[in-house]
């Protein structure tokens, strides 16, 4: 029997409820995961009396704060609720903490974590925050780039004395990375007196996700000279790193290592590996990666997909985006990005314009500049001219320079200069008046329509000092700078 049937069983409590009781739909509640018989919501209040004549007192806050912990573990609006009528003012700090922990660790709802943590402050001034209430709310504010809120929390860390307590601190050297005052982090990190491996990779992530991928490998390797083990968390920001740094052959040691050392694929490492593999021109290892991942996320499944679209082999991104569904995964609005762009650039026009149409239609997804691009592109592409204009027109906002240009390069490629829209030459001249190739696009276009805009826009591009650039190519050399290269070899050996 669970606990607080125990002790509701031992307090003989006439007055039983499920949560059901508070539920608009049964349906919106698991029954075997939640306790059967407790409390009315509403008579919580009117019930102490009856509770203290009971001797209820002595056990009151571990019963109630463990009925917070089962309410919360399965809707965080009941937990909520039953919070709010608490029969003890004020609430124990335990249920406070669980509380704000659950908020916390909600994408959607992180933001309640620090409005519940102020209102514990303001409605409970007896009740000191403890070393296990910080760190909740500091990580709320990072994902909800709090920074200010952050640093408050930090000044108050210090004032409380849990200025030393690793696990905040680590904490807070996470919340300042998320938040991009990665010189905030980093100086939190010297001062600190101990250090883990969790703290040697908040600072690696800070860096990574910042951009400051060579600082990353630099901290990196003062990591390995103190002798302090990687995890598997450092590893994906390592990975992350190298793939921005085009630095293969840092990530293929990475890789080989996890491979000598038995380390199981989970989805986080998987895909940083997948990444990497994909963005360096690594096709095929990319695929063996993938069908080594456990328990694939949406994230894993939409690189891939991405992967296969960018080198040319739409029909099987396609193909795999299906195979995505039929695992039970919604698709999300990059998913659908990703998959267009491999219809848009294999010209898959009947499979694309369904693919929209589901995303609109079923999944319910607002379409985005890109989603529209793609469709526009895709009819440009086939030649339907009118169709693509018709989509333009549709947007709920103006279109970029992007979705232009490609209109406007269909026009010019079909010869259909019927459609042809002069706000649409002035709007793209208006967002990149800088950029010479759009005026030789505007000109020739008013050539072929009838327009008399050759010589304006000639003149348009010598006030501005463009010129027309020749085509070329660049390619990145493997492996990044020179400093990149020899730290490359110092970490391998």
């Amino acid at each position: 029997m669970h606990l607080i049937e125990v002790e509701a069983e031992n307090y003989r409590v006439n007055k039983q409820f499920t949560f059901y009781d508070l539920a608009n739909d049964a349906d919106d509640l698991a029954a075997d995961s939640i306790p059967s018989p407790t409390l009315h919501l509403q008579n919580l209040r009117r019930s102490s009396p009856f509770f203290a004549s009971q001797n209820f007192l002595d056990h009151h806050e571990y019963f109630f704060s463990h009925l917070i912990l089962s309410a919360a573990s399965t809707s965080l609006h009941h937990a909520r609720k039953l919070f709010h009528y608490s029969p003890i003012v004020p609430p124990p700090l335990f249920a406070w903490n669980i509380l704000i922990k659950a908020y916390s660790k909600t994408f959607s709802a992180q933001i309640h974590s620090v409005k519940l943590f102020l209102e514990l402050l303001r409605t409970s001034p007896d009740l000191k925050p403890d070393k296990f209430t910080y760190p909740f709310v500091i990580k709320a504010c990072g994902h909800c780039l709090m920074l200010r809120v952050g640093q408050s929390l930090h000044s108050m860390v210090f004032k409380a004395g849990f200025a030393s307590d690793l696990h905040v601190n680590n904490t807070l050297l996470t919340m300042y990375g998320g938040c991009g005052a990665v010189d905030f982090s980093r100086r939190l990190f010297d001062e600190m007196c101990e250090r883990d491996v969790v703290s040697w990779s908040s600072m690696i992530a800070a860096y990574v996700d910042c951009n400051l991928d060579l600082d990353a490998l630099r901290l990196f390797k003062d990591m390995n000279m103190v002798n302090e083990k990687p995890n598997l968390v450092t590893f994906v920001s390592l990975l992350t790193a190298c793939n921005n740094l085009l630095n293969i052959r840092l990530g293929k040691s990475i890789h080989s290592y996890l491979l000598v050392n038995g380390t199981e694929l989970h989805v986080g490492l998987g895909t940083a590996l997948l990444n990497m593999y994909a963005k360096s021109g690594h096709l095929e290892e990319a695929i063996q990666i993938f069908n080594t991942i456990n328990k694939k996320n949406l994230q894993s499944w939409t690189v891939m997909i991405s992967c296969l679209a960018d080198y040319g082999r739409g029909e099987e991104a396609i193909s795999l985006f299906t195979r995505m569904e039929e695992a039970g995964l919604t698709p999300d609005s990059i998913s659908f990005s990703v998959v267009l762009s491999a219809c848009s650039h294999r010209g898959l026009l009947e499979k694309g314009q369904a693919l929209f149409d589901k995303m609109v239609n079923v999944y319910n997804i607002m379409p985005t500049m890109h989603h529209f691009g793609c469709m526009v592109d895709l009819f440009g592409r086939a030649g339907k001219i009118e169709e693509a204009y018709k989509i333009i027109l549709s947007m709920p906002f103006e279109p970029n320079s992007v979705i232009i240009r490609s209109y406007l390069s269909a026009c010019k490629h079909h010869g259909r200069a019927l459609f042809l829209d002069k706000h649409l030459i002035q709007l793209l001249l208006k967002t990149e008046p800088n950029v010479g190739a759009n005026y030789i696009l505007a000109a020739t276009l008013s050539s072929t329509s009838g327009y008399n805009g050759m010589d304006n826009m000639r003149n348009a591009m010598k006030l501005r000092g463009l010129k027309k650039i020749p085509a070329s190519s660049w390619v990145h050399a493997p492996g990044g700078d020179l400093e990149a290269l020899v730290m490359t070899e110092e970490i391998i050996k």
